[in-house]
């Protein structure tokens, strides 16, 4: 794995939790592939598209005044024009309400290709753990 291909796939992840925190969906669509489908927490089970991903975001900016996010323990893995990466992300911040929140850890996966010369994501996948006897999500896990 190349240290330049490496960074140019961190700095495009980057831009998803700068858009996040600056609530602009315009830095969050440059990191996205047109056609990315997304495995997201909320129904569907597939977002297909940039504008189904972005949709996704604009929810969240309706809830927070202020969004923060982290990511934590990204491992990526590139071979060619293809790259995947794994890591534990959190959104939190304040709503609108103005209640703070610390959010909760999730997973998170990406797939990145290199379209143009460019790293962009074209799946990225986040989910909960569940428990299995009673079915329900586990939140209050960390890293």
């Amino acid at each position: 794995m190349s240290a330049v291909e490496e960074a140019a796939i961190r700095q495009q992840i980057g831009k998803v939790i700068e858009g996040l925190r600056a609530k602009d969906l315009d830095v969050l669509r440059e990191p996205y592939a047109p056609d990315v489908v997304s495995f997201d927490v909320e129904p569907p089970l597939q977002h297909v598209g940039i504008e189904a991903k972005l949709a996704n975001w604009a929810r969240v900016f309706e809830v927070f005044e202020k969004v923060d996010y982290e990511l934590r323990d990204l491992t990526l893995t590139i071979g060619g024009d293809v790259a995947f990466g794994y890591a534990f992300g959190r959104l939190s911040g304040t709503m609108k309400n103005g209640v703070a929140t610390t959010g909760m850890w999730v997973r998170v996966t990406y797939g990145l290709r290199r379209i143009d010369g460019t790293w962009r994501i074209v799946h990225d996948q986040v989910s909960v753990p569940f428990d299995i006897l009673s079915g329900n999500g586990v939140t209050d896990l960390e890293p």
